[in-house]
């Protein structure tokens, strides 16, 4: 697994230094994390699998975070741009299934207030319907069947060197940074509409 770069240095509200260490140290460790765990499952005992306790057990959990810590952060850090597109598909089933935009818009700050480290807008491929969901860690509170569209990091490290504890500034900055455009290529790619209610 490879790195992806950052498309920007800096936007709006958020410094080149906090996107460099939050992505050149925190998300990057999570690669090498991933590859690390990759190359010691190929070389797992599998005759030793518990459930209690085992290499496979811990490297396969263990997995999970990595990876999902790389999913979320590559996300995230592709839905924030300096010249932001609004409107267009998503806004629209916002409006439909959250009753406007600015309901949605205070429920998806409100989780975030509330969140110990993501907040996801995601389908739900079997209610045809937008949710947001809050996950304390990589590897909790993502939902099964439902694809991620909209990715907002809440850990410290996303806005402490610009914001210190000011969680609720740097939430309304990340507002303003959301890339539509980028999460209406995210309906197109996967097909939502077809699911849809």
């Amino acid at each position: 697994m490879d790195l992806k770069p950052l498309k920007y240095t800096s936007l709006e509200g958020l410094s080149e230094k906090q996107l460099k260490e939050h992505h050149d140290v925190l998300y990057a460790g999570y690669v090498k994390k991933t590859n690390e765990i990759r190359e010691a499952l190929a070389n797992v005992d599998l005759a030793k699998s518990n459930a209690t306790f085992s290499d496979l057990r811990e490297l396969k959990l263990e997995e999970t975070f990595a990876l999902n810590g790389v999913k979320l952060h590559e996300a995230y850090f592709d839905n924030m741009a300096a010249g932001k597109v609004s409107g267009g598909l998503a806004k629209k089933w916002i409006e439909e299934d959250f009753g406007s935009f600015e309901k949605w818009a205070e429920d998806f700050k409100a989780t975030g207030i509330g969140a110990r480290g993501w907040v996801v807008l995601a389908f739900d491929l079997d209610e045809g319907k937008l949710r947001t969901f809050l996950c304390d860690a990589h590897n909790q509170g993502g939902v099964w069947n439902t694809i991620a569209l909209l990715i907002m990091d809440v850990y410290e490290h996303a806005y402490f060197i610009d914001y210190a504890t000011g969680r609720k500034n740097y939430i309304e900055t990340f507002m303003k940074l959301i890339d539509w455009g980028e999460v209406n290529r995210r309906l197109g790619l996967y097909g939502l509409e077809k699911f849809r209610k």
